[in-house]
């Protein structure tokens, strides 16, 4: 019997993250394992990316550091400090980001510690794109182990590959030598992205692929002219839009074989107001759980397949 290589993909979506990260929850409720011990790779973009790296981050103990809830508290106790929700922030400057860098670094650097990427407890692919090479950026936990000028401490790659356009600045990594920015700009969905690093790695292999989504966008785009009139809604046409086709392309290469589900995507709608990334209002935050706990009850069968496939 050909080897199962089991793909967690967690989509970009800012403060959105809280959605997987509750899905992961139940996924390891009903398994009794941790992530880092159900899926060979676990690939993430943007907040994805995070979410990927914290779970694959190992402990003193070389038991992974970290369980899906303390993700989840993760964003529920510095959602405030990555996206401070002050006057200045609101009323945006044309000509700088909407944020500093300092509040999500700091948060980043005490939750990473000193862990690397070559630490991983499980394969681990974060997308990120580099500005001045003009090209996409994998953060490969399996190459960082090979070459040691690819191995980065886990907090710079959660800050690379979360770099969102108009909301941080580019991380600059390896003294400077590179300028990375969120890899949600190609890849938001990374799925396709961790399907292609499997076949390349384990071409006999079966694939269990879970995608996670963090929520569909629900306000209409407002077309505005001009330059700043497009600035932010363009990012969320291209976020959206490379979600939705990736989710197409993975339905055409992974169907069911013999009834048996090879890939799985769990997603949900959102209402006005809560597809912002960057929405760390406490009422926001208490939506976005209720919304990932429904999501969860929805889909209980589906959740129920994918554990007992991952048991396997």
């Amino acid at each position: 019997m050909a080897h199962v290589f089991k793909i967690l993909a967690i989509d970009g979506g800012g403060i959105r993250g809280i959605i997987p990260a509750t899905v992961l929850m139940e996924i390891e409720r009903q398994t009794g394992k941790r992530v880092a011990d159900l899926f060979d790779l676990v690939a993430g973009t943007s907040t994805g990316g995070i979410l990927a790296a914290g779970l694959a981050m190992p402990g003193h103990n070389g038991r992974p550091a970290y369980a899906a809830g303390d993700l989840r508290e993760l964003y529920l106790r510095q959602a405030s400090t990555i996206f401070p929700q002050s006057l200045w922030s609101k009323v945006r400057r044309p000509l700088a980001e909407k944020y500093s860098s300092s509040g999500i670094e700091n948060v980043l650097k005490k939750f990473f510690g000193a862990s690397r990427l070559q630490d991983s407890l499980c394969g681990v692919l974060a997308t990120s794109y580099e500005i001045r090479l003009r090209q996409p950026w994998f953060f490969r936990s399996d190459r960082a182990a090979k070459d040691a000028s690819y191995d980065f401490p886990l907090w710079e790659v959660a800050r690379a590959t979360s770099a969102a356009p108009t909301y941080f600045p580019p991380a600059r990594l390896g003294n400077g030598e590179w300028t990375l920015i969120d890899g949600g700009t190609y890849a938001n969905n990374p799925a396709l992205c961790a399907y292609a690093e499997a076949r390349q790695s384990r071409p006999d292999a079966e694939i269990l692929l879970v995608s996670l989504g963090t929520g569909r966008h629900a306000e209409a785009i407002r077309y505005r002219p001009g330059f700043l009139g497009w600035a932010k809604p363009i990012l969320d046409v291209v976020f959206d839009g490379v979600s939705r086709t990736t989710e197409y392309q993975m339905e055409q290469l992974l169907p069911s074989v013999r009834g048996v589900r090879r890939y799985y995507r769990l997603q949900t709608d959102l209402a006005d107001g809560e597809d912002d990334m960057d929405n760390a209002d406490p009422g926001n935050l208490k939506r976005l759980v209720e919304r990932a706990e429904t999501l969860v009850a929805e889909k209980m069968s589906q959740l129920r397949e994918v554990c007992a496939q991952l048991q396997r």
